[in-house]
């Protein structure tokens, strides 16, 4: 997400980029289940667990967006944010990113929804998934959570503080938007950093109650967006 042209208007649905992404977890979990452990059959039910609570906030924090920006191009969602900035700042929008951003600590595995360092049989859910690989394997699946997790920041980054995206080819805009995105980048993960070093993992029966919160935030970011329209 460094360009924004007319030509990837066919190309750059929001509901599409993002559940193509999400595949990646429904792969993850059969993973764990062609293991024949009984530790990947636990941590790929533990994961639908939370891909099902968190599907419904995706869709509406990208509703929220695409209601704003009377699109689902990803495109047009950035453009109608950098030509009304006033729209990014609204109340819709915040709550949209607070709920995408506690829906990407759970797709990735992250505190206070997973510990992705840990290996206690009670509390692991993604390392539950990837127990018996080794070697090559798992350093593909690690490159893998790494990578959608820096998909992720960049999709919330880019939707949400749009601006430094460059709108033209030209060397000088491209440099900008990536020294914006490593930027927003930075700042998100230091978010997660000091986040992870504040909060304790929840327990597992307590998951829910959080996600069920971020849907509700995506709800309200719905209905706000509309009203305000």
């Amino acid at each position: 997400l460094l360009f924004v042209s007319s030509a990837f208007d066919r190309t750059g649905d929001l509901f599409a980029a993002v559940y193509l992404l999400l595949l990646g977890t429904f792969f993850l979990a059969l993973a764990g289940l062609d293991t024949g452990s009984p530790f990947g059959g636990m941590g790929a039910s533990r994961e639908m667990t939370v891909v099902a609570l968190t599907e419904p906030t995706v869709a509406l924090s990208i509703f929220a967006l695409a209601l704003a920006a009377g699109s689902t191009n990803l495109g047009q969602i950035v453009t109608t944010a950098v030509v009304e900035p006033a729209a990014a700042l609204g109340a819709g929008h915040v709550l949209a990113f607070a709920a995408l951003f506690i829906v990407t600590l759970a797709e990735t595995g992250r505190l206070p929804v997973d510990n992705p360092s840990t290996h206690l049989e009670l509390t692991m859910i993604h390392e539950a998934m990837v127990l018996e690989y080794s070697g090559p394997y798992l350093a593909l699946v690690e490159w893998g959570a790494s990578l959608k997790l820096l998909v992720f920041f960049a999709l919330a980054a880019n939707l949400f503080l749009p601006w430094g995206i460059a709108f033209t080819l030209a060397p000088a805009a491209l440099l900008v938007a990536l020294v914006a995105l490593a930027a927003k980048l930075a700042l998100l993960a230091t978010a997660v950093a000091v986040l992870e070093t504040r909060v304790a993992k929840l327990r597992l029966f307590r998951v829910p109650e959080l996600l069920s919160a971020s849907f509700v935030m995506a709800l309200l970011a719905v209905l706000s967006t509309f009203l305000l329209r």
